[in-house]
């Protein structure tokens, strides 16, 4: 059985309308790690059938290079997923890397979907195992048992947060998604997001965050999209190509911080070394550097290298 990709970089989730053949096409041009072709909000109940063929038409013959490709489609609890399900993936499951299941409250509707794909697979002769889930949580049943989600299937690639229906289903106080709620002094999200991300690590899956759906305020964007990656999310989706730029900047590290990280890879490995005296901790300038170092520097120089960084500095051997 074939595992899937954890580590396909995500900074940027563009969603597309899966009904929108305008839209599909302009996505393919744009800078998004990340698109997924949205069965489900973003179609009207009367366009999901036919969205599906399109769809299809579009993972088959569209340029998708360099993106990961995913299709969001409806959840359990409607009368669309399955069919949504065996359509887009029999249509085009080679062209295809993940599946996004909105509305996640339990690990079951993670193994249902597993089940499904697994039944595909075999039937079409694809490779058994190699279409991921992305499992997104959008309310407190779902959060509740997110720990047991992250563990459902080996396929799940990412939890992510979805806080229009999450506010919605706590009865929070805001008509603003993505900002916080009036009358409210911390951060109303905070408690959220952390538990999604424990439950993301603990499985060594990624943690994405939902939208922000002021398209035109970037500003607002970047903040909240900022508050996310201080805490470790790994990206957050994007409604709106203005939104990509400043999404792939917030989620990569700063230059500075990326050659940073390499050195202190690059020292640790000498001065563990035969060559550099065995030593389990040293000094890299100012600063000392032992194992839990490489283990920090090593999640910085891994977001830089999926971005695509290169390094303006090197380690140079101390002389005597």
């Amino acid at each position: 059985m074939t595992t899937v990709d954890r580590l396909r970089p995500r900074r940027s989730c563009l969603a597309v309308p899966g009904s929108n053949p305008r839209f599909l096409e302009k996505a393919q041009g744009l800078p998004a790690d990340q698109v997924f072709l949205d069965l489900e909000d973003a179609c009207a109940p009367l366009a999901k059938p036919e969205a599906r063929h399109t769809i299809v038409k579009f993972l088959n013959e569209g340029d998708w290079t360099g993106k990961t490709r995913v299709v969001r489609v409806n959840d359990w609890t409607t009368e669309w997923t399955y069919r949504d399900v065996v359509t887009v993936v029999e249509g085009a499951g080679p062209n295809l890397d993940c599946i996004m299941l909105p509305k996640v409250q339990d690990a079951r509707q993670v193994v249902a979907l597993d089940l499904l794909l697994t039944q595909i697979e075999k039937t079409m002769g694809f490779e058994v195992g190699r279409i991921g889930i992305e499992a997104q949580i959008e309310n407190a049943r779902g959060l509740n048992n997110v720990n047991e989600i992250a563990e459902a299937s080996p396929r799940i690639e990412t939890i992510i947060f979805g806080p229009a229906d999450f506010m919605a289903s706590i009865n929070m106080k805001s008509l603003v998604v993505g900002e916080q709620p009036p009358g409210y002094g911390a951060d109303a999200y905070h408690y959220i997001l952390m538990k999604i991300l424990m439950a993301a690590r603990a499985n060594d899956l990624q943690a994405i965050d939902g939208p922000y759906l002021q398209i035109r305020n970037v500003d607002g964007f970047r903040e909240v999209a900022g508050r996310a990656a201080a805490l470790g999310f790994d990206g957050k989706w994007v409604l709106h190509p203005g939104q990509v730029e400043a999404a792939n900047e917030v989620f990569s590290p700063s230059q500075e911080d990326y050659d940073h990280a390499e050195l202190i890879l690059d020292a640790y490995a000498y001065y563990t070394s035969e060559a550099g005296g065995r030593k389990g901790s040293a000094m890299l300038g100012d600063e000392m550097i032992d194992e839990a170092s490489r283990k920090m520097a090593l999640v910085i120089s891994g977001k830089g290298r999926a971005a695509g960084m290169k390094r303006t500095s090197a380690f140079e051997i101390p002389e005597g």
